[in-house]
């Protein structure tokens, strides 16, 4: 070895090492103000050093979480960060907070990258607090620098350094990866704590992967400790040697997993049954997904609940991922939920409502949970909802008070993402008398409403109920009031929200004004309160956001008729070339698109969406973005100006749907169909905007793809792993289902 282990025990080394001034000397050299951290500028790392090094506990472990926070910020390294750990290393040496320093080092080199050819960008410049190009490989190489601390304490007599610097040492990368092997595969010959043995073989197979593939086979058996054969197994997994029957029989027999690596120092792998899963899943093959679907299966039938209550989230994350996974899984959440007894204690209940129509045979377990009491009998209906919405209707009817989840469920929802339950007669019945003695307030007003609307006519019955219930919900009400109203009710409801217009906050009067409109075209009352609405925020950038949006989108509803207002639209922009956020921006999309739909002049409207859509580096911009450029799609030929800033969108996956629609509305002759199709199927494969890009597909005709893009839709819609990969919980198996049938319905061109 280069190194000397013994010049790390030495006590008298340590204790001259950090007490000599040199340390001090060194530390005030640097200059911290210039550096940067998570925060800006690192002139308190000096101190956190210090007070990390001092004798007051207090104050070191204060300073241990400061740095942290600014120098390890969630993960992210800095400049200030390589630039700390050779003083971290010192006070580690010296055998101050030995183990607690290490981890720190070692997460710094957690954060970094490996050095690449070329000269090190780390000079290049940035602003304070940000991540530099340059700064993750300047702390990779910070801590390869250590490596002879790190090597020297996996020989450390405290099991607690050993484990520390047996982790850090694995993240070194292939740069210490010459100088690391061979001191952690010593170590590891000799070593006899199970969580030493473990961190040892993790660092070994991840530095070198292909010389511990032996070492992790080995350690798979039954002779191993517990500890060390689940970091084996998950070694095996990483490094992608072929699932095997011991692995399978480890998995269950070690079961349940999270209590052996709970004293790991790896805690983004703290859950190995669901990082097993999704490697396997990740390999891509059938034999691989039936490996994951056994272990499942398995698990999910343990006599151990805790075992159980692993599995089904496990398998809760799979049905995201896999459209195979819900019909395999089903008969074993059947079997966790019927085990669980009264209450739902390992979630098999609920996970049961992610299946779909998969989960059909659950039916009957699902109905005989819903008649109890409690949250488990509203978890019960609420999963009954998914899997048998027609049944669930008629329990809900049942006790529609007690079962708010269930009814939230049924209403859509959050974000009404989810169907609907169909139209049901005791459903009804109960929503009427539900609205009867509701109090204002909460969300049921809003649940009760969403499901009346749905049902439009069909739910007319309860006009009576809505109108005497409108005085005390006028914001949620008018909505549902003109979506279920009958031709002969129509004078009575107008009569009603035509009251509602001359009383209360404006908010409530311009909503009931908005659905007078709709219900009748009759604009009188709505016109005065947006020209109140709008005058609020005369002078740009000011007032509320919501409401200007809201003020804009009604006048752009009623039309050449909201005249008057064009005025006091003008004025609610915002100023020209001011700084925006988002809200903002998304104000002026309305007001653009409001001035455009009453004048019928895009003079306006085209410089507003040019300046929104040339904005596209802020934060949190997507969404806005899509709405400038479905704004721009509504214009149509006049918005040919933003032809290349809507050009240049296209190029983000994220925004390319919206961008293409909008072109095809303003310019389609100067579209590359090909190259557009392949963009949009590019978003979709890559799960950035899939529903957003078919629905862009079919809108451009899929009869002009060609033979390899039609290939690339047919499996969207036949793969085996979900298009739609993000969604509010619970929603993005439906979701992706309702995308598949949309892709096969265009490849068969219906």
């Amino acid at each position: 070895m280069d190194f000397d282990r013994a010049l790390f025990r030495d006590e008298q080394f340590r204790d001259e090492l950090f007490h000599a001034e040199l340390f001090r000397d060194e530390l005030d050299a640097q200059p911290w103000a210039s550096y940067a951290h998570a925060y800006g500028s690192a002139e308190d790392v000096p101190g956190c050093l210090r007070a990390l090094a001092g004798d007051d506990d207090a104050a070191a472990e204060e300073a241990q979480s400061e740095l942290y926070g600014s120098i390890l910020h969630q993960g992210s390294v800095y400049e200030a960060s390589a630039k700390a750990v050779p003083f971290l290393a010192k006070i580690a040496a010296a055998g101050i907070r030995t183990a607690d320093v290490l981890l720190l080092i070692g997460g710094i080199a957690e954060g970094g990258t490996d050095p690449g050819p070329g000269p090190d960008p780390g000079s290049n410049p940035a602003g304070s607090g940000a991540v530099r190009e340059g700064d993750e490989t300047a702390c990779r190489r910070a801590v390869v620098a250590q490596l002879p601390l790190l090597l020297a304490s996996v020989e450390h007599e405290d099991r607690a350094v050993r484990q520390a610097a047996a982790w850090a040492a694995g993240w070194t990368g292939t740069a210490g990866a010459a100088l690391a092997v061979p001191a952690l595969r010593d170590r590891a010959a000799v070593e006899t704590d199970p969580l030493v043995r473990s961190e040892l073989l993790t660092s070994l197979v991840e530095l070198d992967p292909e010389g511990g593939a032996s070492a992790a086979a080995g350690a798979v058996g039954p002779d191993s400790p517990p500890e060390l054969r689940i970091a084996a197994v998950m070694a095996c997994a990483d490094i992608g040697l072929p699932w095997t029957r011991d692995h399978h029989e480890a998995v269950l027999d070690l079961l349940p997993l999270d209590r052996l690596v709970a004293d790991r120092y790896d805690h983004s792998r703290n859950e190995p049954l669901h990082d097993i899963c999704l490697t396997l899943l990740d390999r891509g093959t059938e034999a691989n997904r039936e490996a994951v679907f056994a272990l499942l299966d398995a698990a999910m039938r343990s006599a151990d609940p805790e075992a159980r209550t692993e599995a089904v989230w496990v398998g809760t994350t799979v049905c995201e991922l896999s459209r195979s996974a819900p019909a395999r899984l089903a008969p074993a959440l059947i079997s966790a939920a019927a085990e669980d007894g009264p209450d739902d204690g390992t979630g098999a209940l609920s996970a049961l409502g992610r299946l779909g129509p998969s989960g059909a045979p659950a039916a009957d377990l699902l109905a005989a949970r819903a008649a109890g009491d409690g949250d488990t009998a509203d978890r019960a209906l609420e999963a009954l909802v998914a899997v048998d919405p027609v049944r669930a209707a008629s329990l809900l009817a049942r006790d529609l008070e007690r079962r708010p989840r269930a009814l939230l469920a049924a209403s859509g929802g959050l974000a009404d993402s989810l169907p609907v339950v169909p139209y049901d007669p005791e459903l009804l019945a109960a929503v009427r008398r539900r609205l009867a003695t509701m109090e204002p307030g909460g969300t049921t007003p809003f649940r009760l409403t969403a499901l009346l609307a749905s049902w439009g006519p069909d739910a007319s019955d309860a006009v009576p109920e809505l109108l005497a219930a409108l005085p005390a919900h006028p914001r949620v009400l008018p909505k549902a009031l003109v979506a279920v109203c009958p031709p002969e009710c129509r004078a009575e409801v107008a009569d009603a929200l035509r009251a509602r217009t001359g009383t209360g906050p404006a908010g409530e009067r311009i909503e009931a004004a908005r659905a007078l409109h709709e219900l009748t075209g009759e604009h009188g009352p709505l016109l005065p309160l947006l020209a109140e609405r709008l005058a609020g925020s005369a002078g740009g950038g000011g007032g509320s956001a919501e409401p200007i949006r809201e003020a804009a989108e009604a006048a752009a509803a009623v039309g050449p008729a909201a005249a008057s207002l064009v005025p006091a639209l003008r004025a609610a922009l915002n100023s020209p070339g001011a700084e925006r956020n988002n809200p903002q921006m998304d104000d002026d999309i309305a007001l653009a698109v409001a001035l455009h739909r009453i004048t019928g002049d895009a003079a306006e409207a085209v410089p507003v969406l040019a300046g929104v859509l040339g904005d596209r580096d802020g934060p949190g911009r997507r969404w806005t973005l899509v709405r400038a450029a479905a704004a721009a799609g509504s214009l149509g030929p006049a918005s040919r100006p933003l032809v290349p800033v809507l050009k240049a969108l296209l190029a983000d996956p994220r925004q390319t749907p919206s961008a293409a629609l909008a072109l095809r509305a303003v310019a389609s002759d100067d579209l590359d169909a090909g190259h557009v199709a392949g963009l949009l199927l590019d978003a979709a494969e890559a799960g950035t905007a899939p529903s957003e890009a078919v629905d862009a597909l079919v809108a451009f005709g899929t009869d002009a793809l060609s033979d390899e893009h039609r290939a690339r839709l047919k499996e969207l819609g036949e793969r085996d792993r979900r298009v739609v990969r993000s969604g509010l919980d619970g929603t993005v198996e439906i979701t992706d289902e309702r995308l598949r049938a949309r892709v096969r319905a265009a490849v068969k061109g219906e």
